[in-house]
């Protein structure tokens, strides 16, 4: 790290000197006045900017239609929403009317590939995290957003649509990463986002940082609630509300997996969980 930035000093200090060199070429030329053949050798270059530069921050999300592989969205932690119908080669923003630009979720019906759900919060806590707005869908394959609620739950990490019914919908929200809120947990829709239940929810200081559905069977869903907490000077991962939770019911009831002793998960104050399921073996 002291390394890089001493060559980052180096490579500024250069940069000014040139620069200021090339002013001051300039006007002794305008006075009738030659500096050399140095002179000669700045002729051919011109001021440029150097910085500071926008940028999207982390990539947070993405999502392929399965249908047509060149058709790919990407959120960003503080630049939007990104599409691209040309397999990744070029990239036009699609959420730059909206009332955030930071991305947390991104989800594609399996059933109809113009129906996008956005999930908006990153989440990933960091001291430079941005909140959200809610959840957002698109039935136009990202030309016109509507929101559908869950303004409250400041960071949407994870977005499943049910692969069977497309108003089914799920949403898993860390909550607030600067205190407690109650807005938080794993969220799910029956009606397309026109009303959402809360249907896991720990406490107001732990969030949903990871769900995933058995491909095989969609009424069975894993859920990684994570207990955190950062303040500007510090940053809690881990307390009595992480866990992992399961359910067989598609989140009617869910069963936390690690309060049982003989489950092979270790014991103690959990910090954070992901999750993945096999498509080949479930």
């Amino acid at each position: 790290m002291r390394k890089n930035f001493t060559v980052l000093n180096i490579r500024s200090v250069t940069q000014l000197i040139l620069f200021l060199w090339m002013l001051v070429s300039a006007a002794m030329q305008t006075n009738g006045q030659s500096l050399g053949p140095e002179n000669r050798w700045l002729q051919g270059l011109g001021i440029r900017s150097i910085g500071p530069a926008g940028m999207s921050g982390r990539v947070t999300s993405i999502a392929g239609v399965r249908q047509d592989p060149s058709v790919l969205y990407i959120g960003t932690a503080s630049g939007g929403l990104w599409k691209s119908e040309s397999g990744g080669t070029d990239w036009k923003p699609i959420f730059d009317q909206q009332p955030t630009q930071s991305i947390g979720a991104v989800a594609i019906d399996p059933g109809n590939p113009d129906v996008i759900w956005a999930g908006t919060g990153e989440g990933n806590p960091r001291n430079s995290q941005n909140n959200g707005a809610g959840i957002f869908r698109s039935l136009d394959g990202g030309r016109s957003w509507t929101c559908m609620g869950l303004q409250q739950t400041r960071a949407i990490h994870r977005i499943i649509v049910h692969p069977d019914d497309p108003n089914t919908v799920y949403a898993a929200a860390l909550g607030s990463a600067w205190g407690p809120n109650p807005d938080r947990g794993v969220f799910r829709t029956r009606d397309g986002g026109q009303h959402w239940d809360k249907i896991l929810f720990v406490n107001d200081s732990t969030g949903c940082a990871d769900l995933v559905i058995d491909p095989r069977n969609p009424n069975k869903v894993f859920a990684a609630m994570w207990e955190y907490g950062r303040k500007p000077w510090n940053f809690t991962s881990g307390g009595k509300g992480s866990g992992l939770y399961r359910s067989y019911d598609g989140g009617g009831t869910w069963v936390n997996v690690t309060a049982d002793k003989n489950s092979g998960l270790p014991e103690g104050n959990l910090g954070r969980i992901g999750l993945a399921i096999s498509a080949s073996e479930p």
